[in-house]
């Protein structure tokens, strides 16, 4: 026979030993431009390892591998406009704008492409040092703070390096745990943007739970703030299935999460995580 209010006992001690939301063990903290170095890092490492006939393998939309890499460079260099004040920027195309890199590359050495991508990369560090990461700025239909690009542009390097791998016949890769944190805190946050974006506007109380290094807990107001009666649902998944799932990468039902509440409620925020991705 268990003691009258054990359980009310051991939640009690729980909630004093860890806060609903922080993982254990603690995370180091670092900065979404250190996030962006460690991206930019292992980035450049799977570009030094790829063999030269790796780089001609078509890898995504009509890219092979060193036009992915272009269409990085553009982007970087869309990034570098932007925070030099190029208005222009602001409702360009994330493909579209950088297309015309991408298809510069064509017939260069794999080891110029890798270097120019390398110092492009380098040269955003390089402007974002001494930047308030608090600032707005906008960026192919984007406005979001600087630190919250940063973050993005990890999520989209580790996208296009397991894009690369997947290709190359090289293991899939993860990012260090701190650097997921960020990406997923990010890619949860903006769920309810997505939402909005993508005219869901039933009121729904979402607990997302992220599993794994690099995950945590989240509660979130999807959809008309305003409207009584809102639809409890809780998801629990996997925080790099998570990411590959905002990347676009994997389907809902491939992220094989645990459902609690309004099913139907939960598929459409999944599919709203799909189209998060920039590509």
């Amino acid at each position: 026979m268990l003691p009258s209010g054990l359980r009310e006992q051991v939640l009690a001690a729980s909630w004093r030993a860890r806060a609903a939301g922080r993982p254990v063990p603690g995370l180091p903290q670092i900065s979404p431009a250190e996030a962006f170095s460690r991206a930019a890092d292992a980035f450049y490492g799977m570009l030094c390892a790829l063999a030269d006939d790796a780089w001609q393998r078509p890898v995504l939309r009509d890219l092979d591998v060193q036009g992915l890499v272009g269409h990085l460079i553009g982007v970087e260099t869309d990034v570098h406009r932007c925070l030099s004040g190029d208005p222009a920027v602001a409702d360009a195309g994330h493909v579209e704008s950088t297309q015309p890199s991408a298809q510069r590359q064509a017939g260069h050495p794999p080891t110029q492409t890798r270097t120019e991508w390398r110092l492009a990369a380098d040269h955003t560090l390089a402007l974002v040092q001494t930047r308030d990461l608090g600032a707005g700025v906008a960026i192919h239909g984007m406005q979001l703070p600087l630190a919250a690009l940063l973050i993005v542009r990890a999520f989209e390097l580790w996208t296009h390096d397991n894009d690369i791998r997947g290709v190359a016949g090289l293991p899939p890769a993860v990012p260090d745990t701190p650097t997921l944190r960020l990406m997923s805190g990010l890619a949860a946050r903006l769920l309810p943007y997505g939402a909005a974006r993508a005219g869901v506007h039933e009121a729904t109380r979402l607990h997302l739970v992220l599993t794994g290094p690099g995950g945590g807990t989240w509660d979130l107001a999807v959809g008309d703030h305003t409207a009584p009666n809102a639809a409890a649902v809780g998801i629990v998944a996997g925080a790099v299935g998570f990411c590959q799932l905002v990347a676009n990468r994997i389907t809902p039902a491939g992220l094989g999460p645990h459902i609690t509440g309004d099913a139907d409620r939960a598929a459409e925020i999944l599919t709203v995580a799909t189209m998060l991705a920039l590509d």
